[in-house]
């Protein structure tokens, strides 16, 4: 299984037929796409409950990628994250079997520090043997010596467009994490026909475990790319 869908989980209104009609919009766009990503948890924490509720709200087989605090990423620059590190986990855990990768997006001026790096992997391997996946944003972290620490750690770099980083390359062993922020401008512009089919026939020969988020979402073109390389990979009912 492939997971589709947008960051965040808004139905507009040129889309709403596509979706059911009845239920909160969780439900109705959990009815369609089998996967969204949680921008939110970056900006603030989330009641238990409530990560309890998103769970109850969705199929056995949705599962919710979650991106990492900004306390964490951008506020303490992965470094003594610990404490910060096991409360997110705690928080998420509520989702259950529906927690799917948890997303690291670093800050464009975050270079790579082995010793901070490795440290923080420590920690978050300590306690958590889910999927990670990291978008690095500074160019240092494009070596050789930064593909072996992630790879050893079993973290997944994601597949960003526009890619922030260049030459980094990913191991063929990981799960594939498509972060389609919008190109040329980003978070706005809509991926045209031939694009998604290129995006798709990356997708069909991905590991079943794979993602793919658009998060285009500033003029509402994710919603309309998700439905279309949805249909294109003939997953829709």
């Amino acid at each position: 299984m492939v997971f589709i869908g947008t960051a965040g989980w808004s139905i507009s209104r040129p889309f709403a037929d596509r979706f059911p009609s009845d239920g909160s919009s969780l439900a109705r766009y959990s009815a369609v796409f089998n996967g969204v990503e949680v921008n939110s948890s970056f900006y603030r924490r989330h009641k238990p409950d409530t990560w309890q509720r998103w769970a109850d709200s969705v199929p056995p087989a949705f599962r919710f990628s979650v991106k990492v605090p900004k306390h964490i990423t951008h506020e303490l620059r992965l470094a003594d994250a610990r404490s910060a590190l096991l409360e997110f986990l705690q928080d998420v855990a509520r989702l259950g079997e529906k927690l799917g990768p948890v997303l690291l997006q670093l800050p464009p001026n975050l270079a790579f520090n082995v010793e901070t790096v490795t440290s923080f992997l420590n920690d978050l391997r300590g306690v958590f043997e889910g999927q990670v996946v990291i978008e690095p944003r500074h160019q240092s972290w494009a070596s050789p010596e930064v593909s072996s620490l992630l790879s050893a750690y079993t973290v997944s770099r994601v597949i960003a467009d526009p890619a922030p980083v260049s030459g980094a390359e990913q191991e063929e062993s990981d799960f594939s994490y498509l972060r389609l922020h919008g190109s040329p401008r980003i978070y706005y512009s809509e991926y045209q026909p031939d694009e998604l089919r290129k995006y798709a026939a990356l997708l069909s020969k991905a590991r079943a475990d794979s993602w793919c988020i658009f998060d285009n979402t500033a003029s509402g073109a994710a919603l309309s790319n998700a439905l279309e390389i949805k249909d294109l990979m003939g997953t829709l009912p």
